[in-house]
């Protein structure tokens, strides 16, 4: 079996990957899919669309372009939002289960669902009803989920914290999963601090493509901090430590 790498059209950052065996040939393309975002700066309304989030998904969407990414997926919590862009989009939700948060993506996600509603295990029963993948996202931050025995797709490396990544890799090598990255991205500075390389059937990052590759397991996280992103990081948990401080002193 011979194997021809070829780069695909300039300013993309994927690599086409052709395997010919007889008269069968099937094309896979990699792609830089950041498989975690929202559209809103703060949570706001549980489970409601606002009227920020298009100008939300172009500021994100714009961002993902600048980074070099080809398909942002857009999991707001709670509900599905999406719209027509010039830029790849993958519909998602991020579910709020009992024990912590679940990420669907793919063509035909949850519209919405309620906070405490669904256990892991359903969650991702509802995903695979619906063609869609399901990662467990940021799994050392504010959940059980890791616990729950739930038949995840994938695991997450979050881009609010890499200080999990070593913890998250034994992890999914303990489940026996592969691991996604996601950058949970809420201002447009965050896009692509973490995202997955997916190799995807076909010429083109379609949502049922991504979570396909995602369900198979063709997956590579990749963790992009610079300056900025560490700074971004630092202000963050400063936040929420000072929020976890109040919360103790009420």
């Amino acid at each position: 079996m011979d194997v021809l790498s070829v780069p695909r059209t300039k300013g993309s950052t994927g690599i086409r990957n052709t395997e010919a065996l007889g008269a069968s040939i099937a094309a896979v393309t990699r792609f830089a899919v950041d498989l975690h975002s929202h559209t809103r700066f703060f949570h706001g309304r549980v489970g409601r669309p606002t009227a920020y989030d298009p100008v939300g998904l172009r500021l994100q969407t714009a961002a993902a372009r600048r980074r070099g990414l080809d398909a942002l997926a857009v999991t707001n919590h709670d509900y599905a939002y999406s719209a027509e862009t010039a830029f790849p989009t993958v519909p998602g939700i991020e579910v709020s289960t009992t024990r912590g948060h679940v990420v669907i993506v793919g063509a035909n996600p949850p519209a919405r669902t309620t906070p405490g509603e669904h256990t892991p295990e359903e969650a991702v029963a509802l995903a695979h009803e619906r063609g869609c993948a399901a990662i467990l996202a940021h799994p050392f931050r504010g959940s059980m989920a890791r616990r729950s025995g739930a038949d995840f797709d994938a695991v997450e490396i979050n881009g609010k914290n890499p200080e999990h990544e070593s913890r998250t890799r034994r992890l999914a090598e303990r489940l026996d999963l592969p691991l996604v990255g996601g950058s949970d991205a809420h201002y447009p500075v965050e896009v692509g601090r973490a995202y997955t390389v997916v190799d995807v059937d076909g010429d083109e990052p379609t949502p049922r493509a991504v979570a396909d590759a995602v369900r198979a397991g063709r997956t590579e996280p990749v963790l992009r901090f610079d300056g900025l992103q560490r700074v971004v990081d630092r202000a963050y948990t400063a936040i929420h430590a000072r929020r976890w401080r109040a919360g103790r002193e009420r």
